[in-house]
């Protein structure tokens, strides 16, 4: 088991823990919605997606998003997962991302889905 994210206590009052398929969830979204320089001892750690919604949407920018999560993802994740799509999609302030993944451990295709108002 792991623990979970974020961080806090279950029913009994010990750390909260998560299978693996919700802890590599879990990763992902830290790694997507993490900007660089927030970790203090990973300073490259993360995507700085958020900051990516308020540039001017085009089909430049969205193949640009793409592989900078797929790098980033490869990067801190490479070990865990095999990332075959990402996708986002910006709304006004709403930003959609779905990965689609492979657990190396398991072999298991995955697909997570991640929203976030920025």
């Amino acid at each position: 088991m792991h623990i979970a994210f974020p961080y806090r206590l279950d029913g009994r009052g010990r750390t909260a823990d998560a299978d693996l398929d919700t802890h590599v969830r879990h990763l992902i979204e830290q790694v997507l919605f993490t900007s660089p320089g927030e970790r203090v001892n990973r300073p490259t750690f993360g995507t700085g997606l958020g900051q990516l919604v308020f540039a001017p949407n085009s089909s430049e920018l969205a193949t640009a998003t793409q592989f900078l999560v797929q790098g980033a993802l490869q990067q801190w994740l490479g070990d865990l997962i095999q990332v075959e799509a990402v996708e986002t999609l910006s709304v006004e302030a709403t930003l959609q991302v779905t990965v689609r993944y492979v657990v190396r451990r398991t072999q298991q295709r995955q697909t997570a889905q991640f929203t976030r108002d920025l």
